[in-house]
């Protein structure tokens, strides 16, 4: 690859997680620079790896402001756009979206603020469950039913990095992977490349930080304060014990969030199990399998015919939210060449936010769709923080 010139930035992103392959994939495959992706794991080990990677926008803005809605529109769009390309089949569905509410609780007000900023959003009763959404257990719906929202999916983030990567190197861009912990390396007040724990140092003009939960601290470690609300996350893999099971939609239960997954098997979420999620002094993670067995149940309960499931993988760690809950992308104010990606809805955003960002690293130019999420909108300073009293995205909190 040819030296960069000043026309021609070079770039470095810390973090692959599936923001940061997104956007060094552009950087590469777009805008032609010199691109070196780094991270201290393998590409999509962290965060990315353990989403449900629900597609959605969910709630649209009964949950969420009216910005958010439409960047979460917009992210869903380029999915679509890249499901036409038959290798996509692998890790990328749209069979829609389907939600009930807890005993007692309705859904529809949920559904009718949908429908009024004509988010695709239908009521369906339980005796039409069966034949609208193949693979749930009517019995276990509400008695008034509940919200399918047909234009939802589901994206495998591993496939999708797998699907990036090699077109990303094939672009000329480089992998520095299990190199230690990177940071920005900051002169006068403007980046000079990245640094790793380990010592070594790639000059850079740009650098991108999407480290996911472990970006306020990296920040932090430059002076920048990010409020953060990251909680715990567990997903779990499982598989079917017997037959392949019909269900193709995502079901966000009272009890449990579930998709299905390439392979045959299902991915499983609740915000209830991760009290049975111990971290040790040495920052690892333990999970009580009895609690793990508990989110099986509640999974078998809403799959028709009750299968039975054995557990594949089990994943913990933290989940990146920022403090108010709204995505933070884009330049960090007072550090000239510095960039960040911080966000829960990490899947849904992906090709968008890595499209824009890149834009924003190649040419300086602002993207207006951006404007509304900037790290500026917080105040700066060691005293600064923002309380997260919203929800994080559009998976209840479920009630252990």
């Amino acid at each position: 690859m040819s030296e960069p010139t000043a026309e021609q930035p070079a770039v470095v992103v810390i973090g692959a997680g599936i923001i940061g392959v997104s956007t060094a994939y552009h950087l590469a495959t777009r805008h032609h620079l010199q691109v070196t992706l780094v991270t201290d794991g393998n590409p999509v080990s962290g965060a990315s790896g353990r989403s449900l990677s629900w597609l959605n926008t969910a709630g649209a803005t009964s949950i969420r402001t009216p910005e958010y809605h439409g960047l979460r529109l917009a992210g869903m769009e380029r999915y679509r756009a890249l499901s036409g390309d038959p290798a996509s089949a692998r890790f990328l569905r749209f069979d829609g979206g389907f939600t009930w509410a807890d005993p007692g609780e309705s859904f529809k007000a949920r559904h009718t603020a949908e429908v009024d900023v004509d988010y695709p959003s239908e009521w369906i009763y339980q005796d039409q469950v069966a034949e609208r959404v193949p693979g749930v257990a009517a019995d276990v719906v509400a008695p008034e039913g509940g919200i399918l929202n047909p234009n939802e999916g589901w994206v495998d983030l591993p496939g999708l990095a797998a699907y990036l990567l090699p077109r990303f190197v094939a672009a000329g861009g480089r992998i520095v992977a299990n190199a230690g912990t990177w940071n920005a390396e900051v002169a006068s007040g403007r980046v000079t490349g990245a640094r790793s724990s380990q010592g070594q140092f790639i000059p850079a003009d740009r650098v991108l930080i999407a480290t996911g939960p472990w970006t306020p601290a990296l920040l932090g470690e430059l002076g920048v304060n990010v409020p953060d609300s990251t909680p715990m996350s567990l997903l779990i893999q499982a598989a079917p014990a017997a037959a392949p099971h019909p269900l193709r939609a995502v079901l966000n239960t009272p009890r449990v969030a579930l998709r299905p997954a390439p392979g045959g098997l299902f991915a499983l979420d609740s915000d209830w199990a991760t009290a049975g999620v111990e971290v040790d002094e040495a920052g690892r993670f333990h999970v009580d399998r009895a609690v793990a067995l508990e989110q099986l149940d509640e999974a078998r309960a809403v799959l028709a015919g009750n299968p039975r499931l054995e557990i594949v993988n089990i994943w913990a760690g933290m989940k990146p939210v920022p403090g108010d809950g709204d995505p933070v992308l884009g330049p960090v104010p007072g550090i000239e060449g510095l960039s960040v990606a911080f966000t829960h809805s990490g899947a849904t955003l992906a090709l968008l936010a890595g499209e824009l960002l890149a834009g924003e690293l190649a040419t300086g130019v602002p993207a207006q769709q951006l404007e509304t999420f900037r790290l500026s909108r917080f105040a700066q300073g060691p005293q600064a923080s923002v309380a997260f009293t919203g929800r994080s995205d559009g998976i209840r909190k479920v009630k252990g």
